[in-house]
């Protein structure tokens, strides 16, 4: 009986751990037309409804490498804690792969049907790539490192509500530049952005 409540005791920061990160993906995926963080989007312009259900379309439709890294790898990143909490509660590589598929379909079709943002395959895709790549981490860190990874969650939990609070004070709206793609130099040593 001790052994049964010391597991479930300690799958408890686990759970929170979980609970909190994945209402920063669903803030982060569907909730931006309700919040604002400085000046990274317009509240007013989140609420839309688009679909791509062409894969990889970003690489050659894409006018700036900007567009393809933050899309792809963004979205790999953004799933890689996920997978990395979820394993430590089923410890399974294939059930957090699994799961990180469902939660992703679930988010791309809520913001297809609440018209809540744009619905790509491409986003399910790389979350889906980056709950597995989670799980492998964590399997691979043992299960020592929980520790650590509940520690890291809790971390983003507590800097994404510090951000939220903060949100409409961060950024000075006088000093947004306009960026245009073509107008982007890569040599060396001279500006980036001309």
């Amino acid at each position: 009986m001790a052994s049964h409540f010391t597991r479930s005791n300690s799958r408890t920061p686990v759970i929170l751990a979980l609970a909190g990160y994945s209402a920063i993906i669903i803030s982060l995926t569907m909730l931006k037309a309700f919040f604002v963080i400085g000046l990274l989007w317009v509240p007013e312009n989140q609420r839309v409804r688009g679909l791509s259900l062409v894969p990889l379309n970003d690489l050659w439709e894409s006018a700036s490498l900007f567009t393809q890294v933050f899309g792809y790898g963004g979205n790999f990143a953004f799933f890689v804690p996920f997978g990395v909490v979820v394993y430590l509660l089923c410890r399974r590589i294939g059930l957090t792969s699994l799961f990180g598929a469902g939660f992703s379909l679930l988010i791309e079709l809520s913001q297809f049907i609440f018209q809540l943002g744009f619905s790509d395959i491409d986003d399910f895709l790389f979350n889906t790539i980056g709950a597995a790549a989670g799980a492998c981490i964590a399997a691979w860190a043992g299960p020592r490192a929980q520790w650590l990874w509940v520690s890291l969650a809790a971390v983003l939990v507590v800097v994404f509500a510090v951000l939220v609070v903060l949100g409409p004070r961060l950024g000075d709206p006088d000093r947004v530049a306009e960026v245009n793609a073509a107008s982007c130099t890569f040599k060396l040593g001279s500006p980036l952005f001309t």
